[in-house]
């Protein structure tokens, strides 16, 4: 009589069969989602041929260099949702008036020349370096509490964008081992995730990099960065409420800087 497989062979076929469909689908799930205009090349959005919104041209070079103003706001941070029962602690914020960057300080921008890849999120500042390239701007690190006024607007959104839907084409998150990407290597272009835009016309708060605060009076040695980034590959790392605890020396390719500015 004809004997069948051994039991574990056919364990681990069985396994094989139904983890493989699962795997495959997975991979291809994993699509980068550009912003109209900008063209996909892997794990990025590449900007577009020409200079075109959101970006301009100062000179010969195509440059991501705009500021939102953001008014006097006052809202509650600490949803209510089961999600982050036990994990936010409801308090009030006040915050502004303030403007701010509508986008990431991109590579060129935090070298002061000319750069390959000059409209991608610059990466790996410490605290002190970004704080520096800041004040070189005229302006300084956001507080935490005018960082999340800005991300969450007058509502209390979620997300910059809103309370639901943390998908590949409203921010440049899990590019690194998905579920948007799988060999992503750093953060995106800005501004090529258009759909993730807060209602003030900011961009990227959510994914690519996370954003350095600057340090409360009372833990001066505790670095904390907001919006999640390229690496992030939960949802919840992008909303409002997260932080990411860093050593504030540390040259994290995760994090890089966003300017906040005295109102006049």
């Amino acid at each position: 009589m004809r004997r069948g497989p051994p039991l574990a062979w056919s364990g681990a076929a069985l396994a094989v069969a139904l983890v493989a469909p699962f795997l495959v689908a997975r991979h291809v799930r994993a699509r980068v989602s550009c912003a109209q205009g900008f063209v996909v090349s892997g794990a990025r959005c590449l900007p577009p041929a020409t200079c075109v919104a959101p970006f301009r041209r100062v000179g010969e070079r195509c440059v991501a260099r705009a500021r939102v103003e953001i008014p006097r706001s006052r809202l509650v941070v600490g949803p209510s949702d089961w999600e982050a029962e036990g994990r936010v602690s409801p308090r009030t914020v006040e915050a502004g008036p303030l403007w701010i960057d509508a986008f990431e300080a991109t590579e060129e921008a935090v070298a002061g020349r000319p750069t390959a890849d000059a409209l991608r999120a610059a990466r790996g500042l410490s605290r002190a370096t970004a704080a520096a390239y800041c004040a070189a701007q005229g302006g300084r690190l956001p507080t935490e509490d005018e960082w999340l006024v800005a991300a969450a607007g007058p509502r209390g959104r979620r997300y910059p964008w809103g309370d639901t839907g943390a998908v590949c084409r409203r921010a440049a998150f899990g590019l690194a081992r998905g579920p948007c990407a799988f060999d992503g290597d750093g953060p995106d272009t800005v501004g090529a995730h258009a759909d993730g835009d807060t209602d003030s016309g900011l961009h990227d708060v959510a994914g690519n990099v996370a954003e350095w605060v600057a340090p409360a009076a009372d833990a001066p040695d505790r670095g904390i960065a907001k919006g999640g980034s390229w690496r992030s590959e939960l949802a919840t790392e992008l909303r409002v409420w997260s932080r990411l605890e860093v050593d504030p020396a540390a040259s994290d390719d995760r994090i890089g800087v966003r300017c906040a500015y005295d109102a006049p």
